[in-house]
Parts: C-alpha cells; structure tokens; sequence
C-alpha cells in the first residue's frame, strides 16, 4: 500500500529579524505577548495543513481554549492581523482562508527536496504568481482548467492590492512610544477607516498633530482619542469644561460688554458639540 503523500510541514523558519518587524512591533505594542502567541499559533496550524487554514467559529474557539485567552481577544488579535495585511484580507472575506503570500514562498522552500521526486499539486488558494512558484509546485489554474476557488487566487493580488495600499499608507507606521496612547490612537484610525473613505498617511499626519497640540500630555491624549471615538468624531477636540470667567479671570472691560446689564451666558462647548451631532443631516 502506497504511503500516503505528507500534506505539511513538520518545522519551519522563523526569521531572526521577526521582533524588528514594524508590523510586529505594533502587534506585541497593542496586545503585548498574547498578540504573538495568537500569531504564532497560527502559522503553526497553517504550516501544519499545508500553507493555508480554513477558519470558522468552532476553530477560533478551539484556539480560545488552547491557549487560555477570551475569545473576544483571540477575535480582536485576528482582525489586527487581517488588517494589517499579515494574513491575506481579500482571501479571509471571500473564503474565510487564512494564508499570505510570505507564507506560500516559505512553504515551496521548505518542501523543496521532497517535491522534487514528488511534486506537489496545488488546485486553489494559491497567492503567488506563476513566475514566483517553483517548477515542482503544480498549481492547476495556471494550466487553464477551473475550480470554484481558482479563479479568486490568480486576481487576488491584483484585487487586494488597491484595498491594502490605502490601508498600509496608513498603518504600517509607530505614531507613539507611549504603547497606551498608540493603541487609543490607532484604534480611532480604525473607526474612521471603517465608518467613511480610508484616511491618507496625510489626513493621519494632520490629525496626530492636532492631538499633540490640543492635548498638553499623554494621559490627556488618550482621554481626547476616547471621547473621540465613543463619539464618532471626525476629528479631535479638548476634553469639555464649562467656562468659567472667574478662572480666566475676567477684567473690568470684559464686564463692560455685557448687554445692558444681562449676564452673558456660559456655553459648555463640549454639550452643544454633541447635540450638533444628534441633529438630522436633513435639517
């Protein structure tokens, strides 16, 4: 009886530069060790099938169990990791399939000597193009016949690529050192990429420097890109504080303005900004 062909890897590289990686970087930044023990788990299945995994509901809680964290968190970590274009979008939302490009070229590497007596065949899901694949993978859409899946693999780098390129101009950079506010920050990057058009490196840019100007430290920033946030704002605005004109302490001239002998009323700015955002776009 014939043995019956491996499917996938017993080992496979890791690359010693892995912690210099930005995207890394910002992984372990916003979910600490948890980020990289999510991430490594699932290389691990992946490599384990072969060079991609199907992901449902029962796997990701099976992973939740495995590796003792809440599936909110193991949920949060995948997102990230879809986002930030280490595992292929376009794939995931189309097929739930998680796999990269970077991944299928390690995969070819690796099973370099035993496909050369047996060359291994590759019949959907497969990112690279023909010039990237080895001879001994043997990927059936490039001879022209069909699979429900094929046609996706051959467009997708195309197709992804104007999606992930607004997004990488936009993520794939450390805004802040302080890990705290970079997450805070981030995270309301995303709520705007995800409730209007995907922001430009150059609308990102603006929008630090108006944080760093209207927030006098960290803390205070922070408190800004969560009410931000919360709020669905289009930008950033100082934390509400009624005016008080004995704080700023009026002058005789400032009492002089008021309109015959009425107090002038104090506003809080930050109140009337929220109605004005409950008011009806038809009005």
């Amino acid at each position: 009886m014939a043995r019956p062909k491996k499917k996938g890897l017993d080992y496979f590289p890791l690359d010693i530069d892995f912690f210099s990686d930005k995207k890394i970087k910002i992984l372990k930044a916003r979910f600490g060790a948890d980020g990289i023990t999510i991430y490594v788990y699932l290389l691990c299945e992946i490599y384990k099938n072969g060079y991609y995994i199907k992901v449902d509901d029962d796997f990701q809680y099976v992973m939740s169990d495995d590796l003792g964290m809440s599936i909110d968190k193991v949920k949060q970590v995948l997102k990230f990791l879809l986002e930030r274009s280490l595992f292929d979008n376009t794939l995931f939302q189309s097929d739930t399939i998680l796999t990269s490009a970077g991944i299928q070229r390690r995969f070819q590497l690796a099973v370099k000597e035993r496909a050369k007596k047996n060359p291994i065949e590759i019949s959907g899901f497969w990112l690279l193009k023909e010039s990237e694949t080895e001879p001994f993978i043997k990927v059936t859409h490039f001879d022209g016949k069909s699979h429900k899946n094929e046609s996706y693999s051959g467009k997708n780098k195309d197709n992804s690529r104007e999606e992930s390129l607004k997004k990488s101009k936009v993520k794939n950079y450390i805004y802040y050192s302080n890990p705290d506010l970079e997450k805070e920050f981030i995270r309301y990057i995303d709520m705007r990429n995800h409730t209007g058009p995907p922001l430009l490196a150059e609308q990102v840019k603006v929008l630090k420097e108006e944080l760093d100007r209207i927030g006098k430290d960290d803390a205070e920033r922070i408190a800004i890109c969560r009410k931000a946030f919360a709020r669905g704002w289009k930008g950033f605005y100082p934390i509400g504080k009624k005016k008080d004109r004995k704080s700023r302490g009026a002058s005789d001239n400032d009492k002089s303005n008021a309109f015959h002998n009425f107090d002038q009323r104090e506003y809080d700015y930050d109140a009337l900004e929220e109605q004005l955002s409950r008011r009806p776009k038809n009005i």
